[in-house]
């Protein structure tokens, strides 16, 4: 693994993110004013997490532990019935001996490149109208709608350059992956930017599919790119379309979902190692930054089964609609601060103020560790919905309680709508990170079913 250095960035243009020199009133890159940009929040974007040459993480001193805490226990998986990867039986893990040690990544097959979008057709250009001034064309010509698009949406006077910016007064125009709003049959997912950040770095990808038998499969994709990384965005993008166009294949052809979810993780690797071969033009921009990377969770449900997937910090919950029954966190973070707790070193409260908390021990791209993906299945008794969700969002509402609280009572019936009050509950609570959430509604079990 290529282990390079975090260096210290100038502060950035918050219109273009163009670096800045000490002193400066106004960008350079955009001419944006920079007296009147107060002072950035304190922020926690998700940064990986180097260890020591050797392999061996530089772990703090443990603090004494106090008896008799009145913590309350957090629901997890072990809560819901179902089993690891491995076949096992989930459990709460034990805390570990102090001396964890991370093995370096070992070098994966061949790279696929990431799934291309299908070209679009070429719009058939409209015959000319006799008088254009006054009759309305019965169709949008396709040359009056680029030029449409070029004006500035600040200024209203100024055209818009190649790269997104105004030539008149520099304004940044907004870009459709700002806020994504999409529904796939009962499943929806919204991506915001958010409040602070001058882009969005996550993507995901929904679907529904039917099993052989004719059953009906529901999947969600959610990735968080890594801040510290050279494109993050495209890493996020390469990642959740591979892993979604993965599933999609696997599961009518009968693939057991958790298999297929392994699959999928492994694939979406694979995609975003294949962004780091580019050639070198790609980091011309950034030349000091790693490798691309993103984090990955996902969620299947079919024929009774619920899988989730993932590597990184990016987390799946579950929400039974009987809100009288505990909500649960289906996967546990490859972050600094997990690995706090589950050494036994720091509790959670302490582990998640941590500077350090949000550092991950685990992501996709060609800089990072071993890939290890992460599979459950699980077998709920109960109705409910799975939410598939950046830390944008669970950093506002972290615990599993937190996050029922905030879910509508009608998610399973209008998903796109509890989707719109997470990401809303998010900016609401200060917006400091991109926020993804996916809703995956889980249909009540057949009669005299029981959970495994």
């Amino acid at each position: 693994m290529s282990q390079m250095p975090q260096q210290a960035a100038l502060p950035k243009c918050p219109s273009c993110a163009e670096p800045l020199e000490p002193g400066d009133l106004f960008c350079g890159a955009c001419g944006h004013d920079l007296s009147a940009v107060p002072a950035p929040p304190a922020d926690q974007p998700t940064l990986t997490m180097t260890g020591a040459p050797d392999g061996d993480v530089d772990w703090p001193e443990p603090e004494p532990v106090t008896t008799g805490s009145t913590e309350p226990r957090a629901h997890r998986a072990a809560d819901v019935p179902g089993t690891d990867s491995g076949g096992s039986p989930l459990h709460v893990p034990e805390p570990a001996a102090s001396g964890v040690r991370f093995d370096r990544r070992a070098d994966l097959s061949e790279p696929t490149e990431p799934t291309e979008p299908t070209e679009p057709t070429e719009p058939t250009e409209p015959t000319e109208p006799t008088e254009p001034d006054e009759y309305p064309l019965q169709a949008p010509d396709p040359r009056t709608e680029a030029a449409a698009a070029q004006v500035c949406v600040a200024c209203r006077a100024g055209r818009v350059d190649g790269d997104g910016y105004c030539e008149n007064c520099g304004h940044a125009q907004p870009r459709e992956r700002d806020h994504m709003e999409r529904e796939s049959g009962p499943v929806a997912a919204i991506s915001d930017r958010g409040l602070r950040h001058h882009r969005n770095e996550d993507d995901f990808a929904v679907a529904h599919t039917a099993l052989p038998d004719g059953s009906p499969a529901t999947l969600a994709v959610v990735c968080d790119g890594v801040s510290s990384a050279t494109r993050p965005d495209e890493a996020s993008t390469a990642a959740s379309r591979t892993a979604g166009d993965v599933l999609l294949a696997a599961l009518p052809r009968g693939t057991h979902p958790q298999a297929a979810m392994h699959e999928a993780i492994v694939a979406a690797a694979k995609a975003v190692d294949a962004l780091a071969e580019q050639p070198d033009g790609a980091r011309e921009h950034a030349p000091h930054q790693n490798a691309p990377a993103c984090t990955i969770v996902a969620s299947v449900v079919a024929s009774g089964l619920l899988v989730v997937g993932w590597v990184g910090d990016s987390r799946a919950y579950w929400v039974p609609d009987d809100r009288s029954a505990p909500a649960a966190r289906l996967t546990e973070d490859d972050s600094w601060a997990a690995q706090m707790v589950a050494a036994g070193l720091m509790n959670e409260a302490e582990a998640y103020a941590d500077e350090r908390a949000h550092a991950i021990t685990g992501w996709l791209g060609a800089d990072a560790y071993e890939l290890e993906p992460h599979t459950a299945s699980f077998k709920p008794d109960r109705s409910g919905v799975v939410l598939v969700c950046t830390d944008g969002l669970w950093n506002y509402a972290e615990t599993p309680e937190e996050m029922a609280e905030v879910l509508p009572p009608d998610a399973a019936a209008r998903p796109l709508h509890a989707a719109r009050v997470l990401v809303g509950h998010a900016l609401d609570a200060g917006g400091h990170d991109n926020v993804t959430v996916a809703v995956v509604p889980f249909p009540a079990p057949p009669q005299g079913a029981g959970s495994a």
